[in-house]
């Protein structure tokens, strides 16, 4: 799964991710957790870049307090889920990141891990979202990350990842009105082991109210 994860190169965005506009008066965060809201990137001809929470709540739930979000959806089964299948050839979405965090499990306890891409200081994972609104007129709109099997240096650490798209997939991930769901897919797969790094760190990651760039300081 992927429950924990950094967006540091905040003045990078615009450039990065090719968006007309300026994103906007955006803070470095180094402890993104569910729940809080986060620049994602739509196409809308052009680019644009959208504040959204993270834990997708599906546009057809009758209550936003009820249902829990889902902060993770699996790349295997995707197209499977007639909810997860109709956004992704709709609403799919890139989630900016400069590194995320996974826990492995140790004679000592849990210990947590940043891991991050070894020469790419932003990347984006995959991601989809969608749009809730109530009778008053109240709207949310959320996102999910998705995860696939773990490459081998993730495979110790946990038994899932989230998908890290290549530079060269992000454009098609963001335009699959062009593709079927079914030449989507094989974009969902482990990113290459070598081209990362992981990073045992402090527990001090475990309290979302701790938010610096220490944390992913090696231990």
């Amino acid at each position: 799964m992927c429950g924990r994860y950094e967006l540091a190169e905040i003045q990078a965005l615009k450039e990065r991710f090719a968006l007309t506009a300026d994103p906007g008066p955006l803070a470095a965060r180094y402890n993104v957790a569910p729940t809080q809201m986060m620049p994602v990137v739509i196409k809308q001809s052009p680019n644009r870049l959208v504040m959204m929470r993270w834990g997708l709540i599906p546009g057809w739930a009758r209550d936003s307090k009820t249902v829990t979000p889902l902060i993770n959806a699996r790349a295997e089964t995707l197209a499977q889920k007639p909810s997860f299948r109709r956004l992704l050839v709709s609403q799919p979405c890139l989630v900016p990141a400069s590194g995320f965090y996974e826990w492995k499990q140790t004679a000592a306890g849990k210990v947590p891990h940043y891991i991050h891409l070894q020469d790419e200081p932003l990347f984006a994972f995959a991601g989809l979202y969608d749009h809730w609104s109530d009778p008053d007129g109240a709207e949310i709109f959320s996102y999910t990350i998705i995860t696939t099997v773990p490459n081998e240096l993730m495979a110790p650490i946990h038994n899932r990842m989230p998908v890290i798209l290549s530079r060269a997939d992000e454009e098609l991930w963001l335009n699959p009105d062009e593709m079927k769901a079914e030449r989507l897919l094989p974009l969902l797969r482990s990113y290459p082991a070598g081209a990362m790094e992981a990073i045992p760190v402090s527990r001090a990651v475990n309290n979302v109210r701790n938010d610096n760039p220490m944390l992913r300081q090696p231990v």
